[in-house]
């Protein structure tokens, strides 16, 4: 009988050894930006009955309660006021101006390392949301949540290879102030992160402030207008087909700014959007091609995201349902409609109903953020931290949910069949006179980081091996990796001259 100990001991070094030389990003084997797209849960028929009832709600039924300043860029493009306020939009218009839409959206982060292309079926995780609540995993309470929370979860974002960029996931309940909430949370999310930030402002006039804030943190305007690191998250629409006065016109100020816009329509179906998963996508496409029209007559070509942003109604009692089977079909749909018009776009997932990361949480956030990166969309947003159907944001499940993307992330890219993957070459050496096995083969030591993905925190020992870690237990391990990661100072803090410049002109809560 042929030994094989000596062999399985230098397969484990050697394997050690692997691991402990990181590979170049293009041979990680995942990265920002991967193309999905094979999962496909709408035929051609569906996205054109889709496409064309959408077009047949933006003709005959329209949108109510635009403000002036909208009416009139709308109205002078082609759109059509009607004696009771409502703006409808004939088809050749709609068509005229997704031709001017941009399909080659890049998001900036503040280090061009951490741009995203959101070109094609290109997809990239991250945050969002606007919780009022922090998730205390030690004692399951929930506590409203602060600005430093906030500039705590960038700063955890920052250090995540899955977590692609950060939209801003809670309020920063601290500040009563609405201006000063909201330019303060442009600089807890910018001093702690790197990646690209989205953010929302209360009301159109904070807007100035916040671009003057940018132009500091960015070294002067030009150099904003360059490479602007944050993006508008804009709920232009109050669902069923309402534009949202004050929001539209921060649209506008944002857009004249040179600030990046995501469309948001965030109708709850059997609320504020139809019950049939078909006809809130239906409402949340019409809405967005609304503000299709709407961005493209003021600035053809403004980078836009097509954030067709459904949720779920639990229909048993109305409360919304983000960690249902159905937020996941929801989300894959508008994704297929995104490549439909070829738009970059985004929606949710990675919610969960959860209050706490359990295993509830993990099913509901792995559902359907895997779907989501299969049906390649291109912004997956919400897909991490987010507990009690965006009520609650946890620290500790950020940091877990780097994991669960990670993951997900390797069914995006999926299996590749070439012929080298086939292997038949491996399987002589190995059958034909070789070991009988492949453990510590060439093959299997160039495969092992380039194809395969492991956990940071993932437990994947044996029981025995788990006892005799002290059976670690895995929100445990989160919270101590927290920890280790405020307890640096961030990276992305500004420079002694742009932060006194800053505090001199702003009242910065952060200390």
């Amino acid at each position: 009988m042929t030994d094989l100990s000596p062999r399985r001991a230098g397969g484990r070094a050697a394997r050690r050894l692997a691991r402990a030389n990181p590979l170049a990003e293009n041979l990680r084997p995942i990265r920002p930006g991967m193309s999905g797209g094979r999962y496909e849960p709408l035929d051609a028929t569906d996205l054109d009955r889709i496409h064309n009832a959408a077009l047949t709600a933006l003709e005959e039924i329209g949108l109510s309660e635009a403000p002036a300043s909208g009416i009139k860029i709308m109205t002078d493009a082609g759109a059509i006021l009607g004696d009771d306020g409502r703006i409808c939009f004939p088809r050749a218009l709609v068509e005229d101006m997704l031709a001017k839409a941009n399909r080659t959206v890049t998001l900036c982060g503040r280090d061009p390392l951490y741009d995203l292309d959101l070109s094609g079926t290109r997809v990239h995780y991250g945050t969002a949301g606007a919780a009022v609540h922090m998730v205390d995993v030690d004692t399951g309470n929930y506590r409203e949540s602060t600005v430093q929370d906030l500039h705590d979860a960038a700063r955890i974002a920052d250090q995540l290879d899955n977590i692609h960029f950060l939209q801003r996931p809670m309020v920063a309940r601290d500040i009563t102030d609405n201006r000063e909430m909201d330019l303060n949370t442009i600089y807890a999310c910018c001093s702690g992160t790197f990646k690209h930030v989205g953010t929302s402002f209360t009301e159109p006039s904070f807007v100035p402030d916040a671009l003057e804030l940018l132009h500091l943190i960015a070294g002067g305007e030009d150099a904003w207008r360059a490479r602007p690191f944050v993006s508008n998250s804009n709920c232009f629409v109050v669902p069923p087909m309402k534009f949202a006065t004050e929001a539209c016109e921060v649209m506008e100020a944002c857009i004249r700014g040179g600030m990046p816009v995501l469309l948001l329509s965030a109708g709850q179906a059997g609320a504020t959007a139809p019950a049939s998963i078909a006809g809130a996508i239906v409402q949340a496409v019409a809405e967005c091609l609304a503000g299709v029209v709407y961005v493209n007559a003021l600035a053809p070509g403004h980078p836009t995201i097509f954030g067709t942003w459904p949720f779920v109604s639990d229909l048993r009692t109305g409360a919304m349902s983000g960690g249902s089977g159905e937020q996941a079909l929801l989300t894959a749909g508008c994704a297929q409609m995104h490549r439909y018009y070829g738009l970059c776009g985004g929606a949710a997932a990675g919610i969960a109903d959860a209050k706490l990361p359990d295993m509830q949480a993990g099913w509901e956030q792995m559902c359907s953020n895997v779907m989501a990166g299969l049906s390649g969309l291109n912004m997956v947003y919400e897909a991490a931290g987010m507990h009690a159907s965006l009520l609650g944001f946890c620290h500790e499940s950020l940091i877990l949910g780097d994991d669960l993307i990670g993951q997900a992330l390797r069914c995006v890219r999926g299996v590749e069949v070439t012929e080298d993957d086939l292997s038949l070459d491996v399987m002589r050496a190995t059958c034909l006179g070789g070991p009988g096995h492949y453990l510590g083969s060439d093959d299997t030591l160039s495969r092992m980081q380039r194809d395969y993905v492991y956990p940071v925190l993932g437990n994947r020992a044996s029981p025995k091996e788990w006892v005799e870690q002290g059976q670690p237990i895995l929100v445990n391990k989160a919270t101590e990796r927290k920890e280790i990661i405020l307890s640096k100072p961030s990276r992305a803090r500004f420079d002694a001259l742009t932060d006194a410049e800053i505090r001199s002109r702003f009242n910065i809560h952060l200390h």
